[in-house]
């Protein structure tokens, strides 16, 4: 189940509450930071405000593509076609390119580095025309999934992000990068954090040429992958009409941050101004939060009343993994059943009957839901009305 962070927002709990007061200050348009596994919001600046997320677009094109691959309906070996519409020569004015040409041999896992290198415009025609019958078909797929993630303002006209048509949000950005990385961590290593792609190369084209390929060598245009420790990802993106776009991750110590950057100023220097701005609000997360994912061992039944059973069985309702300031969760946690007494037969399945409650020295950090581990009917009459009398003391 995804868990969209956008619209009306739910900050987190109080004990995040005077780090987040911390937060720099920032000057493009838009952003948003999230704990990537927790989905925890630790900064939002103008979340639900629409902006175009230029290139920040071929992000859901390659979402379908490494879907199709993961349902084995495609394969990232398999050569694509170099139609008419793919071409380089055919992509609009100050499009960023790959380079494909007429004649060319280039397999899908090429065409995925040429998207998240190169940020090409024709590899994204390419990648379209493969998984749909026109490039406006590919997009309409493209707004579906954004709705299939209840992502309710992103919408998409076509795949490459050079149309100011094409519009999402800081939030539900984060979002889709976030399921992203849920269903494709491999993504990171394979296409974007690639520090450089070369094409074409030999292999790439026809035999007369391959003396001479006349290869293009173009850097990953995230420039954070070699300054800031732990990026790994995700995309850059810009048009005149939304500025410098960025979506970033990175991970040290085995916590997560997305960061999505929207609107730096559309001049020269735009683009060094977003960077700083994702070096700032990354520095800031990784120094006051991290994800805590503790180990929690059997969880202690709870007495069960004029029930077949004496006592209740316990399942988590979600994993019990939360952000945390990084000074606390340090020392022994101590876990905490609450429950809701008495317990009385019958009780359904996944019934939340109480919390386990999670705390340190310092006080509770979190708290996550106590389910019956499976429906527990009503005793015979003679055990009902023991436990009547038995709770008539109990409450007392």
């Amino acid at each position: 189940m995804l868990l969209i962070l956008c619209g009306a927002y739910l900050f987190p709990q109080n004990i995040l509450a005077p780090y987040l007061a911390t937060a720099p200050e920032i000057v493009s348009q838009a952003a948003v930071v999230l704990d990537a596994e927790t989905g925890t919001v630790l900064y939002a600046k103008n979340p639900d405000e629409e902006i175009s997320p230029a290139s920040l677009t071929k992000l859901m094109t390659m979402h379908l593509v490494l879907k199709e691959v993961d349902s084995g309906r495609a394969s990232l070996d398999e050569v694509i076609p170099v139609g008419t519409e793919s071409w380089a020569l055919k992509q609009p004015p100050r499009s960023s390119l790959m380079f494909l040409a007429p004649g060319q041999i280039v397999t899908l896992r090429e065409i995925m580095l040429g998207l998240a290198v190169s940020s090409g415009n024709d590899a994204a025609v390419a990648a379209a025309l493969r998984l749909a019958p026109s490039v406006a078909d590919f997009a309409a797929l493209m707004t579906q999934e954004a709705r299939r993630m209840g992502l309710r303002k992103t919408r998409f006209t076509e795949p490459s992000g050079i149309s100011e048509d094409n519009i999402t949000t800081a939030a539900e950005f984060a979002a889709l990068c976030r399921e992203y990385l849920r269903q494709h961590p491999q993504s990171l290593a394979a296409f974007h954090s690639v520090r450089e792609f070369a094409y074409p190369q030999a292999a790439n084209v026809a035999e007369a040429f391959r003396d001479n390929p006349m290869t293009i060598v173009q850097g990953n245009r995230n420039a954070l992958l070699k300054t800031f420790p732990g990026v790994d990802g995700l995309k850059t993106g810009y048009i005149d009409e939304a500025g410098y776009n960025i979506a970033l991750t990175a991970q040290r110590n085995n916590t997560r941050f997305i960061a999505v950057i929207l609107g730096a100023p559309a001049h020269p220097g735009g683009d060094r101004i977003r960077d700083r701005d994702g070096e700032r609000l990354l520095s800031w997360a990784f120094e006051n939060f991290k994800t805590v994912r503790p180990e929690i061992g059997p969880l202690e039944p709870a007495r069960l009343w004029k029930g077949k059973h004496k006592w209740v069985e316990w399942e988590l309702a979600e994993a019990p993994v939360f952000t945390a300031p990084v000074g606390r969760a340090a020392a022994v946690l101590q876990f905490t059943a609450e429950i809701e007494h008495p317990l009385i037969a019958p009780l359904p399945a996944w019934y939340p009957a109480g919390w386990l409650v999670i705390a340190d020295e310092e006080g509770e950090l979190h708290r996550v839901r106590l389910l019956t581990a499976q429906a527990y009917q009503r005793g015979n009459i003679f055990k009902r009305a023991w436990d009547t009398i038995r709770l008539l003391f109990i409450k007392k």
